[in-house]
């Protein structure tokens, strides 16, 4: 892999939402076209840095569709919306008031759509409320069913009690748990390791620690202390600045996927995101001069980036950046992507929620693929390398875990 240093990007105020996930679920009266129906339900997904926020909001109409929809709800604190996508939005007061965009209105019965708001506060409240959609409350009331005039007949208990069998003298035969626990979620993946054949303190085997262009500092081990699932994981030890890049790479052909690839990883680091270009996630692309496509960061949240030319997804602007998320400090988090090669296009999720900067869907959109599309992009990706790659400043600790690739999404 060569490697290329990352355009400059200007220092950006990032800013996401409320601390913690709300889910909002309700039951709806009213039917029609652009009613809401029963089990209408409003997802809020937050995520929060000092000063300002993003959030993600999924509407799901319910039983019956909709042909255009309006979501509202109220902050508890001195939340001010700034910014919205996929969604037309205003604030007065502490309530918001989100509607369609003309290309999303309709959703059928079952179904959902996701939209997206940007913020700033200055002292956090508390989890936003009274979620509704076209006039109909989302915020999971349940109806109440007055008590009975009569009270219920009660059975006297028995004057004799009744007869108890005592323990048995010897304990049931247990069985033995499994000696290499596997990784959660790989039918049908090519690539699924949890690390848990590691016999050593250096990964080997399936796995083979490179530095593509130089060593330095960086460093990949074993680990028994901190794991998503089993009792091993990879650590890589990230250092600051060029050269001190360290990777594992699958010995697996992962070429034989074809041109529709899905990965899934468990990551968890302890630094946050740096406004520098920094790399976690590499693939070298056939049809690209064997470049790597790379999934890390900068200013602060996750992007894409292609080492040929350095284009970014999203494109690193202020709108574009808010439309990405950081990768959370000190929790495991799961990071899924699909490649279409064939259709030239790339979808990301994070902890199961997709991520609007980090989707190129073969249309240029300005702020989040338009960079991404400046030429034609067909990838044919070959190989899967996890580590650490810093191009200035930025030195963070990482542990992957239960990684798959497969031709179909495997899941969290």
């Amino acid at each position: 892999m060569t490697i290329f240093r990352a355009r400059p990007a200007p220092t950006l105020v990032v800013v996401a939402a409320l601390a913690a996930a709300v889910t909002v679920t309700g039951t709806a009266l009213l039917t029609g076209p652009a009613a809401a129906a029963q089990g209408c339900r409003v997802d809020y997904t937050p995520n929060q840095w000092s000063g300002g926020f993003t959030a993600n909001i999924k509407v799901a109409p319910g039983d019956t569709a909709v042909s255009s929809w309006t979501v509202t709800w109220t902050y508890a604190g001195d939340e001010r919306v700034t910014n919205g996508w996929n969604a037309t939005v205003s604030q007065s007061g502490s309530t918001v008031t989100a509607r369609n965009a003309s290309y999303n209105g309709s959703i059928p019965a079952g179904g959902a759509t996701e939209f997206g708001v940007q913020g700033t506060f200055g002292a956090s409240g508390g989890a936003p409320t009274g979620f509704s959609l076209n006039g109909v409350p989302c915020n999971g009331a349940a109806p109440t069913t007055p008590p009975p005039t009569t009270p219920p007949p009660t059975t006297p208990p028995p004057t004799t009690p009744p007869p108890t069998t005592p323990p048995p003298t010897t304990p049931p035969p247990t069985t033995p748990p499994p000696t290499t626990e596997p990784p959660v979620g790989c039918a049908g993946a090519v690539l699924c390791d949890g690390f848990e054949n590691q016999t050593g303190s250096t990964p080997s085997g399936d796995w083979t620690v490179v530095s593509p262009d130089c060593s330095g500092a960086g460093t990949a081990t074993i680990d028994t202390t901190t794991t998503h699932s089993g009792s091993r994981a990879v650590r890589i030890n990230g250092a600051a600045g060029y050269c001190n890049h360290v990777f594992i790479r699958s010995t697996k052909n992962s070429g034989s996927v074809g041109s529709v690839r899905y990965g899934r990883i468990w990551v968890r680091h302890t630094t946050a995101q740096p406004t520098d270009h920094t790399t976690m996630v590499t693939m070298a692309d056939a049809a690209d001069g064997n470049k790597d496509l790379r999934l890390g960061g900068q200013n602060g949240a996750l992007q894409w980036n292609r080492a040929s030319d350095d284009a970014t997804l999203p494109e690193q602007s202020p709108a574009g950046v808010a439309q990405s998320l950081p990768l959370p400090v000190n929790r495991w988090a799961c990071v899924e992507f699909m490649v279409d090669g064939s259709a030239g296009q790339t979808r990301t999720w994070l902890d199961g929620t997709a991520v609007t900067g980090l989707t190129a869907d073969g249309v240029p959109t300005h702020d989040i693929d338009g960079q991404w599309y400046n030429r034609t992009w067909r990838p044919q990706l070959t190989d899967l390398k996890l580590g650490w790659e810093s191009y200035g400043g930025g030195a963070d600790t990482l542990w992957y875990d239960d990684v798959a690739v497969g031709s179909s999404r495997i899941g969290c």
